[in-house]
C-alpha cells in the first residue's frame, strides 16, 4: 500500500474499485432475490386486480354461507361450505379439472345472447346429497358412475339453489338471471365457451362429517365484462371523418346488415303420435293430427322462437302472417 506521500499505482486503483464494484453487485443480487417474482402469461393476462379480487372473495363468500344455510336445512345435518378460491382459467383448464364422469348442471343466462354458466357438483357430494335428500345415512356408498335421470332430478334442486344464490350475489354488479338448460356427464360435452376463452372459476368446499367435496362455479368472462372493466378504461369516442364519410360508412354497414341471411322456419304446435304410426310413415303420406285448422304456428329465427303466425296460402305459395311477438321465449322451451 502506498504511503501518504506516494500516489497509488494503476493496479492498486483497479483493485480498490474492483472490490467496491463486487460488493455493490452482491448487494444488488441479494436485493433482487428478496423481491417476489410474479409469473405473467402474455397470451392470457390476468384481468383480476387486487381490488376486484377482494370484491369477488366477498361475493362468493356470501354465496358459500347462503348455500351452507340452505343445505343444512334440507339434509338435516351439519354442513360446512367454505370458499377456497376464485381464479381465472382458460375454459380448457377448467374442463381438465373436472372428473369423468362429472355432474355438471348447465344454465342459460337470460338475455345474454346464448351465454351459459356451469354448476359442477363433485361425485362424492352428488351421491351424499342423493342419499340424504332421500332420507339415507350420512355415509353412503359412492358409485363410480354417472347419475341416472331420476337421480339428476333429485340432486338438481341443490344445483338450482346454488345458481340462484350465485345470480343474487352478482345482481348488484352484473345481472345474470338463469334458467335451466341441461345436464352433462362428460366434461368435453359442456362447451359453454371457446377453449382459450377466460372463465372465472370459484371453488366451494363442502364438508359432511368426514367427507369433503367441491362445488365448482364457472362463468365466462364475457358475461362479467362490465364488472372487470374499470370506469376509467371506458372511453366514448366521437365519430371520425367528415359528415359525408360518416354517411357513406353508415350506408355500407346498413347494407351489410340488411343483406345478412338468417334461417327462418314455421313450426305448428306439438301433438302426440303413436310410435307405430311414426315408424310406418313414408314419402307422400299425409299425417292427420287433432290440431284445429286455425292453429297458430311459431316462427323460429335461427332456431329461436320469435313470433306467432297464422298459416295460409298466397297464390301458389304457403305463407305465414305474423300476429305478435313471443317475448322471452327460447328454442326448446
Amino acid at each position: 500500500m502506498a504511503t501518504e506521500n506516494q500516489s497509488l499505482s494503476q493496479q492498486e486503483i483497479d483493485q480498490l474499485f474492483g472490490v467496491q464494484e463486487d460488493s455493490g453487485a452482491d448487494e444488488a443480487v441479494a436485493s433482487f432475490h428478496e423481491v417476489a417474482v410474479q409469473p405473467y402469461d402474455f397470451r392470457r393476462p390476468s384481468r383480476i386486480s387486487k381490488g376486484r379480487y377482494r370484491s369477488l372473495e366477498a361475493m362468493y363468500g356470501l354465496v358459500a354461507k347462503s348455500v351452507e344455510s340452505w343445505l343444512g336445512g334440507r339434509v338435516r345435518s351439519q354442513v360446512e361450505v367454505e370458499l377456497l378460491s376464485v381464479e381465472q382459467f382458460s375454459f380448457t383448464e377448467y374442463l381438465l379439472s373436472l372428473d369423468s364422469p362429472c355432474s355438471a348442471f348447465v344454465y342459460d343466462i337470460d338475455d345474454s345472447g346464448g351465454q351459459q354458466l356451469v354448476v359442477n357438483l363433485g361425485q362424492d357430494l352428488a351421491f351424499v346429497l342423493l342419499d340424504r335428500l332421500l332420507g339415507g345415512a350420512i355415509d353412503p356408498r359412492i358409485e363410480e358412475r354417472a347419475l341416472t335421470p331420476l337421480e339428476r332430478r333429485v340432486v338438481r334442486v341443490v344445483a338450482d339453489q346454488t345458481a340462484h344464490e350465485l345470480s343474487a350475489a352478482w345482481g348488484d354488479h352484473v345481472p345474470i338471471p338463469t334458467s335451466w338448460s341441461r345436464f352433462e356427464t362428460l366434461p368435453e360435452m359442456i362447451q359453454v365457451a371457446a377453449p382459450e376463452d377466460p372463465v372465472l372459476v370459484a371453488n366451494l368446499q363442502v364438508r359432511f362429517g368426514t367427507r369433503r367435496s367441491l362445488i365448482l362455479l364457472c362463468i365466462p368472462f364475457s358475461v362479467l365484462e362490465r364488472f372487470f372493466t374499470e370506469s376509467s378504461e371506458r372511453r366514448v369516442h366521437g365519430a371520425k371523418g367528415n359528415p359525408e364519410e360518416r354517411r357513406m360508412e353508415r350506408a355500407l354497414v346498413q347494407e351489410a346488415v340488411l343483406g345478412t341471411e338468417v334461417d327462418v322456419a314455421a313450426r305448428l304446435p306439438a301433438t302426440p303420435i303413436h310410435m307405430r304410426i311414426l315408424a310406418s310413415l313414408k314419402a307422400g303420406d299425409v299425417l292427420q293430427t287433432p290440431l284445429p285448422t286455425d292453429s297458430l304456428a311459431e316462427i323460429l329465427i335461427q332456431d329461436h322462437r320469435r313470433y306467432r303466425a297464422r298459416v295460409g296460402r298466397k297464390g301458389n305459395y304457403v305463407s305465414a302472417q305474423i300476429l305478435d311477438e313471443i317475448v322471452g321465449a327460447r328454442a326448446g322451451d
